[in-house]
């Protein structure tokens, strides 16, 4: 299992909890990035959206691909997962940059997290055009063909309903090889009928290991049938680690403790308008992103560790992970379950002094 980790590019993942000690920083994200790799983390994924959707659009929200290229520079092992909506980038430089990035990071740390917009009000604010859902995909399709052809040779011309490309020269191409990870995620038949024809990599939304099991078999069927070869899969996922089963349950009630008044709420109900979800939300659901309480990792170390051999065994091999505050709880997550599988107990201590200041940040 390797073991990736949300960004908080947003200050925090909680809609319910106003103030996460998780500033919205170059200064707190590059502390982050820079431990997680000390202590075991694989990966981190850097969400992209230029209004705040959890703490509400007037809060600070870092922009993905310019921290990603700080990050490429300030880490050594970390996998660079960037969020990238097609709508948003032209697809030509949007390779182009990919590309740089690639280079700076000495190659297989830069990958795509392709991701359809949701949030109409954030297009109009920033004079983007926001597509219908089914034809965002068939956009999506061709800016895919676009980054790849641009990756994969020069003097490339391509020419469709949305792109035209003609005699396109890109140097330099990206280290990793035949080309960077390109993951993405959705519960349609438009987008599942995509992601197995044109990604390499299919991230779900948290669901129980059976539900996981039976959608990684779906993908795999659809994957099969254009011949091409196995995908990989993830599955976001919030994680409260306690000593005790009660200790779990009252930060999970902490944090669930719905408040409709939330800045976050309004961006929330867009979020539900503007996607094709296979399964209805809870009202309390709204107060993590994702569905990232589904996933099950809330408990005592034994218990969640039971829970992640169920989605092993169910096939899949990335977890994405959400907590608060980041600092403290992805140090009790790589000190209680990733050192002990590795077979060393890889973290190092942090200090009260880096903690005071990580937080402070």
């Amino acid at each position: 299992m390797r073991y990736g980790y949300w960004m908080p590019v947003f200050g925090g993942w909680l809609r319910n909890v106003e103030d996460e000690n998780m500033a919205a920083t170059w200064d707190y994200v590059s502390r982050l990035a820079r431990r997680s790799e000390e202590i075991g983390y694989d990966l981190t994924l850097i969400a992209e959206l230029n209004l705040n959707d959890i703490k509400g659009a007037s809060a600070p929200a870092l922009d993905a691909w310019s921290t990603a290229a700080a990050l490429a520079a300030v880490t050594q092992k970390l996998e660079l997962m960037v969020a990238v909506r097609p709508t948003f980038h032209n697809p030509a430089l949007l390779a182009k940059q990919a590309a740089n990035i690639d280079n700076i990071t000495g190659g297989e740390r830069l990958s795509l997290n392709v991701v359809s917009s949701w949030w109409a009000d954030e297009a109009k604010k920033y004079g983007v055009q926001f597509e219908q859902h089914d034809d965002r995909y068939a956009r999506t399709s061709e800016w895919l063909d676009v980054v790849d052809g641009m990756w994969r040779q020069d003097n490339f011309s391509y020419e469709g309903r949305y792109y035209k490309v003609e005699d396109a020269v890109m140097q330099p191409k990206p280290l990793t090889r035949p080309r960077p990870v390109i993951y993405a995620g959705g519960e349609s038949e438009a987008a599942k009928n995509l992601i197995a024809r044109q990604c390499d990599a299919y991230v779900m939304h948290g669901d129980p290991p059976e539900k996981i099991e039976a959608k990684i078999d779906d993908m795999r069927k659809r994957r099969e049938s254009f011949g091409l070869p196995p995908m990989q899969y993830g599955v976001a996922a919030y994680t409260i680690l306690r000593k005790t089963e009660e200790e779990a349950q009252a930060e999970l009630a902490r944090i669930t403790n719905v408040q409709a008044s939330a800045a976050g709420f309004q961006n929330y109900q867009q979020w539900l308008a503007g996607t094709k979800l296979e399964s209805q939300m809870t009202l309390e659901e709204y107060s993590v992103s994702n569905r990232g309480l589904r996933s099950g990792l809330i408990g005592a170390p034994e218990k969640v560790a039971e829970q992640i051999n169920r989605f092993e065994d169910a096939g899949v091999n990335l977890l994405l992970l959400q907590c608060s505050p980041q600092f403290e709880e992805m140090e009790r997550f790589a000190n209680e379950l990733i050192a002990p599988t590795r077979g060393a107990r890889n973290s190092i201590p942090l200090s009260g002094d880096s903690l005071q200041s990580a937080q402070t940040a």
